[in-house]
């Protein structure tokens, strides 16, 4: 089954995680949590954990989220945890993955297996997808 939906992010609050040793790098590296509300085939929120080695400056660097998802998709009820990762060189995303944590679902979504992927139109519009099974 594949389901689509847009998202918004409503919230990304950098965090105080540092890791021991502290290792200085050409590209910084940092922790968000963020909070993102989806409409579409799929619809609720995600907490976010994000990961990242990003230079605003040059605008290139890589990404690492764990999404834990509570709502409805294709009209089924529960939570489950998603992952993604992309790498940017300012203008493109590359070296893509995406995936269900296996295990993760409950409700009506338990069970859920699949992977899925993000866009963003040129517009600016945030879009998601998850080839799923239950």
């Amino acid at each position: 089954m594949k389901a689509e939906a847009t998202f918004s992010v409503s919230d990304f609050t950098p965090t105080s995680v540092v890791p021991i040793p502290m290792v200085t790098t050409a590209t910084p590296s940092g922790v968000s949590t963020m909070k993102k509300t989806y409409a579409g085939q799929v619809v609720g929120f995600s907490a976010t954990l994000f990961s990242a080695a990003f230079d605003p400056q040059k605008g290139i660097g890589t990404y690492l989220a764990m999404e834990s998802f509570d709502g409805t998709i294709g009209g089924k009820r529960g939570t489950f945890n998603f992952f993604h990762s992309a790498t940017t060189g300012g203008t493109d995303r590359v070296n893509e993955f995406f995936g269900i944590v296996p295990g993760s679902g409950t409700g009506e979504l338990a069970g859920i297996t699949g992977t899925g992927g993000l866009a963003i139109d040129p517009d600016g519009t945030h879009r998601i997808w998850f080839d799923y099974a239950l």
